[in-house]
Parts: structure tokens; sequence; C-alpha cells
């Protein structure tokens, strides 16, 4: 009886496959060896650090630095001699010296006291009206006690600013009024003087200073028997009826 072989049990029945399977599997691996690198970064490094090192070592530009030589000076300009002729009419200047010796003789200059004339500055004194011994006397007013001396001034002063008290035209049509206050000085021969003028208007004040200038010379107050300046103040008011 001859014996029949299983198909199925044929070994070298699917060799092929499996060796196209193998190869496969090799040139696989194979690729993916190739396709994997490695970088070294050591190599890296160095060559950023030599590109470093090459960079420092730049040449630089050498400059090269020329001596100019100074402009040389201007000529010195000559010098201007000038010839003066002999003239006999010249006079020469003898400085003598001032050095004193024990030879020297000094005239004796005696200046008498007599021939020195002192001028003394007398010294302005100013007492207030309210406080001084012997007030300014109004023309007028000689006679009397110190007191009624003091209240003749006053009531001789009012009728005088009453007497040649005069309304500024301009301030009369622009309705100004009001107080101005005056003060001045009774000097030392009885003058009025250093007049200032304090209102609510130019107008009224230069009113009020022209009265006040054109009160009368009067007899100067004193201070211990001696001639003193003597302030004094009065309002003077301007209004419109």
């Amino acid at each position: 009886m001859e014996l029949k072989k299983n198909p199925k049990a044929d070994l070298n029945r699917d060799s092929g496959l499996f060796f196209v399977i193998g190869l496969a599997l090799v040139l696989f691996v194979v690729w993916r060896a190739l396709e994997f690198k490695s970088y070294d970064t050591t190599t890296e490094e160095v060559i950023i650090a030599h590109t470093a090192e090459s960079d420092l070592r730049e040449e630089v530009p050498v400059t090269e630095i020329l001596n100019v030589p100074p402009p040389p000076a201007p000529p010195a300009a000559p010098a201007i001699i000038e010839v003066v002729e002999d003239v006999s009419d010249i006079e020469e200047t003898v400085i003598q010296s001032t050095e004193i010796n024990q030879e020297t003789i000094i005239d004796d200059a005696v200046v008498s006291v007599d021939e020195i004339e002192v001028e003394e500055e007398e010294e302005e004194i100013t007492v207030p009206f309210a406080v001084i011994e012997n007030i300014p006397v109004f023309p007028g007013c000689e006679q009397g006690s110190d007191a009624e001396k003091r209240a003749c001034f006053q009531q001789k002063v009012q009728e005088h600013i009453n007497k040649n008290f005069q309304y500024p035209p301009i301030a009369l049509e622009m309705g100004i009024q009001g107080k101005v206050y005056v003060q001045f000085v009774i000097n030392t021969e009885g003058h009025v003087t250093n007049i200032r003028t304090r209102g609510p208007d130019k107008l009224l004040e230069q009113e009020a200073e022209r009265i006040i200038a054109a009160l009368p010379k009067m007899t100067p107050g004193k201070q211990r028997g001696r001639a003193v300046n003597v302030p004094y103040s009065i309002p003077v008011t301007f209004r419109l009826l």
C-alpha cells in the first residue's frame, strides 16, 4: 500500500513566505538605524567657542596720528623808533627823593587854632504837636495860655481851610467826595513844609495840598527854648450837598 503525504504537513511549503517577512523586518530595522542621528554637542560648542574667539581676534584698524607742525609764528613787528631832533627848549624833569635823613631840614609849620573854623551842624529835632512845650503860634494867637494857644491854632487852621476851600470842578461833575488826610511840618523858621496827602481821589488830594500850602508863616515851636520841627495832621472833608 502506498503512503500519501499530507499537504498541510509539508514544512517547506511556506518557507518562501517566511523568508520575505524576515527580509522585510531586517530592511526596516536597517532603515530606522540609518534615520536615527546622534549629534555631538561637544563639537558644536567647540565651533561656537572658536567662532567667538575668532570674532574677538578681529583686527582693529590702526589709526595713524599725523604730527602736524604748528603754524609759524607771525613775524615780529619792527620797532618804531621816533627820532626827536635836538631841541634845547625841552625841559628836563627832575625827580627828587622824598627820603629824609638827618641833614634834611624841615620847616616847622605852625598852625594857629584861631585859623581853623569849625562849623557846627545843627541837628534837626522833631517834636510832635501834642507834647511840645511851646507850640507854633498862628498869627493872631500870641496871647493867652498854652492851652488857649493850642485851641486858637486849631481854630485858625480850620478857618483858613473853610475860607480858601474850592471844590474841584471835575470832581464836582463826577460826584467825587470823601475825606483827605493831610500831614505837614512847621519847620524851625515857621514855614509849612513836607505836605503829604492821602485821600480817595487825586483831585481832592491836590486841592487839600493847595489849601495847606497857603498857610501863613507862624512862630516856630520850641522845645527847651530851641526851635524845632513840629508835625501836624488834619483831615479835610469834601462833601457834596
